[in-house]
């Protein structure tokens, strides 16, 4: 491509359907993890979540949701501390996550915060998030507000997620959810159910394709021009 001096041709590789539905469609229920944002007896963002984890499992998934009591605060501890290890497990193993967090001061919990920083851009080589789905839902005390939504949706692109367009906001939360802590009829309940709904959509779509999805340019060539250096300081 001589009208592009700058690209390098080894590495250049232009996207095509047939590479991108190559996949063996895997028939394993899709594996979401669900993280929450409160230590509270009665934790609005965990009922929330929990709300989500049965839908989510009368879609077809397997979900498993982490309890931070117990989370260290990042950099107070080694990555070897039990609950560190078992949050990163799990972000392993997830091809899709739900995070919800409470509203407060006009953004996300400390405690949904530490979970996010806890989890590794790359992890023994591997990036345990890239490729993977996300949604991003809030519980609000007072009026509803999408503040924090806002803000895990910069944190989702930050870490190499695919963070689906719809999401939930629920206000007033208090008012949301009954004695047995499950959440009442409204157009906040409906609104989570269509977020799953999209969420297990994107999952099923791209699962299977993260590593295409994901294949850059600038990392091929990065790669080629190690894999040159390394041939050539043999060859000397």
């Amino acid at each position: 491509m001589t009208d592009m001096p700058n690209l390098d041709n080894r590495c250049f590789r232009i996207p095509d359907t047939d590479s991108l539905f190559d996949a063996t469609p895997s028939t394993h229920p899709p594996r979401i993890l669900l993280l929450y944002g409160s230590l509270r007896e009665r934790s609005f963002s965990r009922l929330a979540a929990e709300e989500a984890a049965r839908l989510l499992s009368a879609m077809g998934a397997e979900t498993r949701l982490f309890n931070p009591r117990g989370l260290p605060l990042p950099d107070s501890e080694d990555a070897s501390h039990p609950k560190v290890q078992e949050l990163r497990d799990l972000a392993t193993w997830a091809e899709g996550m739900v995070w919800c967090s409470p509203e407060r001061h006009g953004s996300m919990t400390g405690i949904m915060k530490a979970q996010i920083d806890w989890i590794p851009l790359a992890l023994g080589g591997v990036r345990p998030t890239q490729g993977k789905t996300l949604a991003v839902m809030q519980v609000c005390g007072g009026s509803q507000s999408f503040n924090t939504v806002n803000q895990l949706r910069v944190l989702g692109r930050w870490m190499r997620m695919l963070t689906i367009p719809n999401q939930s906001s629920v206000p007033k939360a208090f008012l949301e959810f009954d004695d047995n802590d499950r959440m009442k009829p409204s157009p906040f309940y409906d609104r989570i159910v269509d977020v799953m709904e999209e969420l297990m959509k994107f999952t099923l779509l791209v699962r299977d394709r993260s590593d295409y999805l994901t294949d850059r340019y600038s990392e091929r060539r990065e790669g080629a021009e190690e894999v040159s250096t390394r041939v050539n300081q043999r060859a000397m």
